[in-house]
């Protein structure tokens, strides 16, 4: 099995956009507004940063939003090649992603609580060319949609990747300590990590070289 793709998540600005490619990422994450969590930036920034970016690397647009034509409009005023949907949509927005954004690959978030996370995943699937899970609740009143830092089951996760077609990624809680156990015991197309490779809210390039080199437990 080859080791799986690195996504980088909570860009704060170019520079640190280049660190991460440098370092082997193959996508970056840029954070549009949130009703909570780290790593927001203006449109104007994601912007920049994903124009900056060279073709052969994701460029994830993370939004909130769940209407499709503000989805659309946001992701024709960033300029990112790939929407991350933070939040659940309403049945038959997809096809209106589709229709109106080729070539534009889509994420759909799977927050994994319990059980009725893999039925999420199973539903949601054919609708979309990838599916990240994470560690957030969007039924508080205050939804988090990402960047808690916290772990989840990764029992569910393994049988939710095992239940879909669909390429994986596995963020949530991952540091460089961890992110082999990770890999071995769900198995994800991709792996997503913000607060795992910073110190004192800055990317580490140091934790980021540390977490490239786990990525894959030793033989044996």
């Amino acid at each position: 099995m080859p080791p799986p793709r690195v996504k980088i998540c909570c860009m704060a600005s170019l520079d640190e956009a280049r660190l991460a490619i440098k370092c082997g990422a193959s996508a970056i994450g840029l954070v549009s507004s949130m009703p909570s969590g780290p790593g927001v930036i203006s449109e104007e920034l994601i912007r920049e940063i994903a124009t900056h970016t060279p073709p052969p690397i994701a460029t994830f647009l993370l939004t909130c939003l769940q209407d499709p034509d503000q989805i659309i409009a946001q992701q024709r005023r960033c300029r990112t090649n790939t929407i991350q949907l933070c939040d659940s949509l309403e049945s038959g927005a997809y096809a209106k992603l589709r229709d109106a954004l080729r070539g534009i690959s889509i994420v759909q978030v799977i927050h994994v609580l319990d059980e009725t996370s893999i039925r999420e995943a199973v539903d949601v699937a054919p609708h979309v060319d990838a599916i990240l899970l994470d560690s957030g609740n969007p039924t508080l009143q205050i939804k988090e949609l990402g960047g808690t830092g916290r772990r989840h089951d990764w029992n569910i996760s393994k049988r939710l990747r095992e239940a879909v077609s669909v390429p994986l990624f596995l963020a949530g809680g991952l540091r460089p300590e961890n992110v082999a156990e990770a890999v071995a015991q769900v198995g994800p197309f991709g792996v997503d990590v913000c607060s795992g490779v910073r110190t004192n809210g800055k990317l580490d390039e140091q934790k980021l070289r540390s977490f490239f080199a786990r990525l894959v437990p030793s033989p044996g």
